[in-house]
């Protein structure tokens, strides 16, 4: 192992944690993918070593810092359904909240502390026509959000008593893949919009469900803010080096500052791929926010970070070519 270089990333076979994976071999770091492989791909490992194992056994993470002592963490692993979080609180308490307790305690006896935490713009809630800061009231209106803010929490304590370094991205709808097509989005079941509409233009699925066409928004659907994997990732190795270079824990809110409806990015799905988007009028799922759009000046400001490739048009355009390779689909 490179001395100093590696980290360890929780959900490194997953969706964020993968192309998290391949900025850090490019910025020159050791990526070690943690994975129990309940939702994540272990094609999808393939810049840096693989360690199977699951943050709700101690023994599966000490193992990994015994083996190879990384200087830092970076932490994707976890449940993120919002609406499976809404019927099954518990599983979301026990499994995030639980599994990150673990990952901590495990990296401080361990001498790791450095860790970039990846959270969500679900710990502010539902602020309707509010552009969203890190100084914006936190008040998660589903057990998801709740369990990353009850993480960050958790964080404070263990930085204040441990001194613990940490920096924490709230970040907001994650969307497009890897321009080179190595890696990309893969669910099972899928629940994001984007690679669901692309699924229903490729006739993977028989249609997209719009999920209510009464929210109080200019067209009824739900606004979202949303923000290139690549340019996310990017963000957590600012991130990584942040704490690296010593400068303390720190918050950051990362999305665009521009909210698209549902109604807007299915149009905008039409100018790349010249097809229609078969759609089913849903009802409203419970937990479901009516807007979320995120302020970034502190990231671009604080980290010197460029949202290169957060342009709807872009993410759609990514996505589109993964759904058109046999990716990790079985």
């Amino acid at each position: 192992m490179t001395e100093g270089r590696t980290v360890l990333v929780t959900g490194g076979a997953g969706y964020i944690g993968a192309h998290a994976c391949k900025v850090l071999k490019a910025a020159g770091f050791v990526p070690v993918a943690f994975d129990n492989l309940n939702t994540g791909w272990e094609e999808a490992v393939k810049f840096g070593p693989f360690f199977r194992g699951d943050l709700m056994n101690r023994a599966d993470v000490d193992a990994a810092f015994a083996q190879y002592r990384p200087v830092a963490v970076l932490h994707f692993a976890a449940l993120s359904l919002v609406g499976e979080s809404m019927t099954d609180p518990g599983k979301y308490w026990r499994v995030n909240v639980m599994g990150a307790l673990n990952l901590i305690e495990g990296a401080l006896a361990a001498g790791c502390r450095n860790f970039v935490f990846s959270s969500t713009c679900a710990t502010y809630g539902d602020q309707d026509g509010v552009l969203l800061d890190e100084g914006s009231v936190q008040q998660p209106i589903n057990s998801y959000g709740a369990s990353k803010r009850a993480i960050e929490d958790m964080l404070a304590n263990f930085g204040a008593s441990h001194g613990l370094n940490h920096v924490i991205f709230r970040y907001f709808n994650v969307a497009g893949c890897d321009p080179d097509g190595e890696i990309g989005e893969q669910h099972v079941p899928e629940t994001h919009l984007i690679p669901l509409m692309l699924d229903a233009v490729a006739g993977k699925r028989p249609a997209l469900t719009v999920f209510g066409s009464d929210y109080p928004t200019r067209d009824g659907t739900c606004v979202r803010d949303y923000v290139h994997v690549m340019d996310l990732v990017d963000a957590h190795v600012l991130g990584l080096n942040w704490l690296l270079d010593g400068k303390g824990s720190r918050a950051f809110n990362l999305g665009t500052g521009s909210g698209f409806s549902v109604r807007e990015v299915i149009e905008a799905s039409r100018a790349v791929t010249n097809a229609e988007v078969p759609i089913i009028e849903g009802a409203r799922r419970a937990g479901d926010a009516v807007a979320l759009v995120s302020g970034s000046a502190r990231a671009v400001e604080e980290l010197g970070w460029e949202p290169k490739r957060s342009t709807l048009p872009q993410m759609i355009r990514d996505a589109w070519g993964w759904s058109q390779r046999p990716g990790y689909r079985k």
